[in-house]
């Protein structure tokens, strides 16, 4: 009999992408709209996202343009990106507002990869706890003599091999951002 493994590929992709959605939201010097995503402004008598108010776009290597639907709201999303705390410098003028990412110093550098090799650390976690999931069911199965003892040595490989490849992929990425919060 076979057992389904595909919740483990699907919470792996899960992983994935959380991670990649972290790591957008560490900032490395160049310029990212997707470090505002976090951003909410006051507008219209609600918290609202910056893609509900506004167009934000890359205006060179090191800037962002923030262009309001309604240029009074230029003010509350100045506000909002400093109250943020990101480390931005924000600009108003007549198009709406420019947010500057400074260079980046050494010690924030090594902070950024301390945050970067935190996240990979909690999405191994996730992963693991996934796995220990599955497992428990395999042999909750075979005790149950549901699955026979064969099959359950022959899903361990399975599963340490589907963990394994999910947990190279999360180290690629987790590598591939540190060299981009190092490059200068």
């Amino acid at each position: 009999m076979n057992y389904n493994l595909s919740p483990l590929r699907q919470k792996g992709d899960q992983v994935i992408e959380w991670l990649k959605k972290e790591h957008m939201l560490l900032r490395t010097g160049q310029a990212s709209p997707a470090i505002l995503d976090g951003v909410r402004v006051e507008a219209y008598g609600a918290r609202m996202t910056l893609s509900q108010i506004a167009t934000v776009s890359t205006e060179g290597p090191k800037t962002l343009r923030i262009t309001p639907w309604d240029l009074a709201q230029s003010k509350e999303i100045g506000k909002a990106i400093e109250s943020a705390n990101l480390g931005l410098s924000v600009n108003l003028d007549d198009k709406g507002v420019r947010v500057h990412f400074p260079d980046l110093s050494e010690e924030r550098r090594q902070t950024l990869i301390k945050a970067c090799r935190q996240k990979l650390e909690e999405s191994r976690v996730t992963l693991k706890t996934e796995r220990e999931k599955i497992w428990t069911e395999i042999q909750k199965k075979v005790k149950d003599s549901e699955l026979a003892e064969d099959d359950k040595f022959r899903l361990k490989e399975e599963l340490q091999k589907m963990v394994d490849d999910i947990n190279k992929k999360l180290e690629e990425m987790a590598d591939r951002k540190e060299r981009d919060i190092l490059a200068k």
